[in-house]
């Protein structure tokens, strides 16, 4: 599970880009009852959604040329300039260069060799997100390949991390725990695309998961407010009950109720 206790290698967090930022707020504090706080005049539009005062991820303008609306997951790591070298040993493709981010820490931005974009965040002054795992707030982050071969290769080179596969629906889904980490500190999963969804066009990404106490009710606000449904709501054994949703800016998210241990 995710803690907010940050290792290498473990997601420390998460903002979305978006065209609209002011309506996707919107969109966002109504389904999750978040608010939503600018980080200031010097900081370009961006700012930070909190749950109970605590930031449970962020939300941004689209700054990169020809960047399409979404979630990007960060992971942590203790030299942003020594990741970009491995990213760029294993294949990956750099986005944007590690850069200060005032006083809070350095972040850079890649592409893994199959397609998913997402970044690092090496903290100084903000460590990371201040909750996970409650509801409104991360608890898993998914990485759907288009050759989950190749991605779980670059991954292993750039942070090292333990990978378990198991069976999932007659697939394989590879469970991701930060190096030295133990069976209970998995944090996210690489899945291969089946061909119908490469098919339909859809290309590898990472996909956040937040904790809700009802997945259903939730996917239902949702639609109300504009999204769609990319699956509906389901039980998963051993996992939880789950939706993916597509806000009405694009961006892809998923919402859990996360099973209980032995359910």
């Amino acid at each position: 599970m995710l803690t907010t206790d940050y290792v290498p290698g473990s997601p420390n967090w998460l903002d979305l880009a978006a065209p609209d930022p002011e309506a996707c707020a919107s969109f966002y504090t109504a389904l999750f009852g978040w608010t939503f706080a600018s980080a200031g005049p010097a900081a370009g539009g961006y700012g930070f959604f909190q749950q109970d005062g605590r930031t449970v991820a962020a939300l941004g303008p689209l700054t990169e040329g020809g960047g399409r609306p979404g979630w990007t997951v960060y992971f942590n790591t203790p030299d942003a300039d020594r990741t970009t070298a491995l990213v760029e040993s294993a294949g990956g493709r750099v986005r944007f260069a590690p850069f200060d981010v005032f006083t809070n820490g350095r972040m850079a931005g890649y592409t893994d060799p199959t397609g998913a974009d997402f970044a690092v965040w090496q903290p100084h002054d903000t460590v990371g997100l201040d909750a996970v795992n409650d509801p409104g707030s991360l608890c898993w982050t998914e990485c759907y390949s288009t050759d989950a071969q190749a991605a779980k290769a670059f991954y292993r080179a750039v942070f090292d991390w333990q990978e378990q596969d198991v069976p999932f629906g007659g697939n394989t889904y590879t469970v991701l725990t930060p190096a030295g980490g133990g069976s209970d500190d998995g944090q996210g999963g690489i899945m291969q695309l089946g061909p119908e969804q490469t098919a339909a066009g859809t290309g590898s990404h990472w996909l956040p998961y937040f904790e809700v106490t009802d997945p259903d009710a939730c996917a239902a606000r949702a639609e109300k407010l504009g999204a769609t449904l990319r699956i509906a709501p389901m039980d998963v054994h051993g996992v939880g009950r789950l939706a993916q949703l597509i806000d009405p800016y694009g961006a892809v998210l998923a919402v859990i109720r996360s099973a209980l241990p032995g359910q």
